[in-house]
């Protein structure tokens, strides 16, 4: 256990904590500054786990010693961003299979930023090897993965904090606070969520050979083996439900977590979902490009829509929420929100994104980077050390995770069959509906064994 110098002083000075400190203070979020730094390993150097790293060194001491990727040329381009981002200039450990660099080297923190289909597996066994975890959302690809997910983390009693980060975004933080817990949407009895951002790749590329520097097959992992037709990376993975969850699993579990941190709720009771390819038919993507989905609480539908196609419906709000009061209207996005009151006598109120742009400049010369996001992720690796630390459970806990993305899975469910379903996560079954629960767990591609939550 690491013990921590707290340094409030320093942290105060970010525009983040200037912000939103008062806010969310309970928390008990600031610099951390352990004895010694954590030994970190990242697991997947593609964008999104490099950006995750690098937020990561970003906001406390840590060393990074190992990276795993089964690209060797990502894995040799990661390395060296790494030893010149990482205070002691050292070169990480480098691997193609991240159960020999788990063997390896002991690790405090393992990151996590491989495709969905991935995610379980690695966690798992991140877990059982003694690190915390930081896992990118969805955490899963089955619904019983996450279960066994949940089921490791407790048995083995470490943090896993997952990458739902708009819990961490301080103008959301805020909109939490000031509008939703203070009342001002009075009782709200209807949600809607949405993306209506054309991000569902599509084409048809020829089927060829798999590069010398790409272990494809490892890649691959458990889920079924595509013939290979061009790099996996940059979202191309995304548009197979063979390896992920649609727009629904990487988009839907963003708004839908968020709406459920605001308004505090669990499972929903009941899931319904409709959908398809209704317009982008010409090439080999095999996820919707149309999809409603409600998710059903007392006195309250939450309810998504998304298209990859034509234009949204409010082109400020393209990916975002909307809550829906007696007394006025919460939208929130990455980007903004603002509260519209019934009382046209009563302030609406608006609030932009936080950006830290003076404070980390090295931000702006990072290929990719969200600098939107990047506030609201060094926040959560703050709250994810803050949990190790307590040993207390995360803003964004892995049994969170697990219900917004379980919730997600369970809309495809009930789109692929026709009917409405209702989780029982007691039993672990779809109740009533033998068909629908014999698909709350995929078949896994041999020699891979799935993860069971009594088995872990």
């Amino acid at each position: 256990m690491h013990t921590f110098n707290i340094n409030r002083r320093q942290f105060l000075q970010s525009a983040t904590a200037s912000l939103a400190l008062t806010s969310f203070g309970e928390r008990g979020l600031d610099l951390i500054n352990p004895a010694q730094p954590y030994r970190v390993g990242l697991i997947g150097t593609g964008w999104y786990g490099k950006s995750d790293l690098f937020r990561l060194i970003q906001v406390a001491p840590v060393e990074v010693v190992a990276l795993c990727d089964v690209d060797k040329n990502m894995l040799n381009g990661a390395a060296k961003l790494v030893s010149e981002r990482q205070k002691s200039g050292k070169t990480p450990r480098l691997y193609g299979d991240y159960r020999k660099m788990l063997a390896e080297n002991p690790m405090d923190i393992v990151l996590i930023g491989t495709p969905d289909h991935w995610h379980a597996l690695q966690t798992i066994d991140a877990v059982k090897a003694g690190a915390n975890v930081y896992v990118q959302k969805p955490i899963s690809v089955d619904v019983i993965e996450g279960e066994a997910m949940v089921a490791a983390a407790r048995k083995y009693k470490k943090v896993v904090q997952v990458g739902t980060q708009r819990k961490s975004t301080p103008h959301l933080i805020d909109a939490k606070k000031n509008i939703v817990d203070a009342g001002l949407l009075g009782k709200i009895a209807h949600v809607e969520m949405c993306c209506y951002n054309h991000m569902r790749n599509n084409g048809n590329p020829p089927v060829q050979e798999v590069p010398a520097f790409l272990d494809y097959e490892m890649w691959t992992g458990p889920a079924p083996l595509r013939p290979y037709d061009g790099l996996p990376h940059l979202r191309w993975w995304r548009t197979f439900e063979e390896y992920g969850n649609g727009i629904m699993g990487d988009m839907c579990i963003h708004m839908f977590d968020t709406v459920r941190w605001m308004l505090d709720l669990g499972w929903p009771k009941k899931i319904n979902s409709t959908g398809g390819i209704y317009v982008q038919s010409g090439g080999k993507s095999n996820i919707p490009d149309t999809q409603t989905a409600t998710f059903e609480y007392d006195g309250l539908n939450c309810v998504w829509q998304q298209r990859s196609w034509g234009t949204p419906n409010n082109p400020d709000y393209p990916w975002s929420f909307t809550l829906y009061g007696e007394k006025g209207t919460l939208w929130g996005s990455t980007m903004k929100y603002d509260f519209i009151p019934v009382d046209k006598n009563a302030e609406k109120i608006h609030k932009d994104v936080v950006y830290e742009r003076e404070k980390y400049p090295e931000d702006l010369k990072e290929e990719r980077i969200e600098l939107n996001a990047a506030p609201a992720t060094r926040l959560h690796m703050l709250d994810f050390l803050s949990a190790i630390e307590k040993s207390s459970r995360p803003i964004a806990d892995i049994e969170e995770g697990h219900i917004s993305t379980a919730s997600c899975l369970l809309a495809n469910i009930s789109m692929k069959t026709g009917r409405p379903v209702v989780y029982d996560p007691k039993k672990r079954e779809i109740v009533g509906d033998k068909e629908a629960t014999a698909l709350l767990k995929r078949q896994y591609r041999q020699p891979w064994i799935h993860p069971e939550p009594n088995r872990v």
